[in-house]
């Protein structure tokens, strides 16, 4: 699942390792995002969509899901709900910051800003792609277009999450992984305490977007979690 404003093309390092490895692998677009853009961004259309995805992948074996960003913190809410989904394990990407508060307020504002901008932030954006990504995967964040409408709304939707109660209702195998100099990280110890079981694993010389800035490191650890799954089916 991927972050805000990207799609799922971010997801092409992994899905090539997933191939190579031999294990089948699917990346969706949420609402307001890459092919459908064209659609409005909803809180439920966006559970939904992770919900068909799983449900569809478990009917040919066991499930891992993966989110980045609000990817992460959507699949989070998704594992930890009442009704406990067929998620056999979690690794959950740049996403242990509770989207509320002063946080979410000066994200919205920065983002705003950016927005206004003549090309609404593109040519910072790929700036600092270009200053931070490998080559081989710089092109991904936006190969699916930049989902600009859509990110007020999603910020908006975000809030609303009861994180808290779903983090500490996830049973299954839990992976927390941030990059180094993740801003996202400012509450990994609260994920930590709703979630004990979970391993937090941290890659050096790493930003939020971590995915693409070590595939390999990231890649890592999507093979320790389908070893994990793989032992207990």
């Amino acid at each position: 699942m991927h972050g805000i404003r990207t799609s799922a093309t971010m997801w092409r390092a992994q899905l090539a390792y997933l191939e190579e490895a031999g294990v089948p692998a699917v990346a969706v677009d949420l609402p307001g995002h890459g092919t459908r853009m064209d659609e409005d961004f909803t809180l439920h259309e966006a559970l939904h969509t992770i919900d068909a995805a799983v449900r569809g992948a478990a009917e040919r074996g066991p499930v891992l899901l993966v989110g980045h960003s609000m990817g992460g913190l959507l699949s989070l809410a998704y594992a930890g709900g009442e009704d406990p989904p067929p998620v056999s394990a979690l690794v959950a990407a740049s996403c242990t910051t509770l989207p509320q508060g002063a946080a979410l307020r000066t994200y919205r504002l920065l983002a705003g800003a950016l927005d206004a901008l003549p090309d609404r932030g593109t040519w910072l954006a790929e700036r600092l792609l270009t200053a931070t990504i490998p080559e081989d995967t710089r092109a991904d964040f936006g190969a699916g277009g930049y989902a600009f409408d859509a990110q007020d709304p999603a910020l908006r939707s975000l809030s609303t999450l009861d994180l808290t109660s779903a983090v500490s209702r996830i049973r299954v195998p839990l992976w927390f992984v941030n990059g180094q100099f993740d801003q996202l990280r400012i509450q990994e110890s609260l994920f930590r305490r709703l979630a004990p079981h979970a391993e937090l694993i941290v890659v050096p010389r790493s930003t939020h977007l971590v995915t693409a800035m070590r595939p390999r490191a990231f890649n890592a650890v999507l093979g320790l979690a389908l070893a994990v799954v793989r032992e207990r089916s």
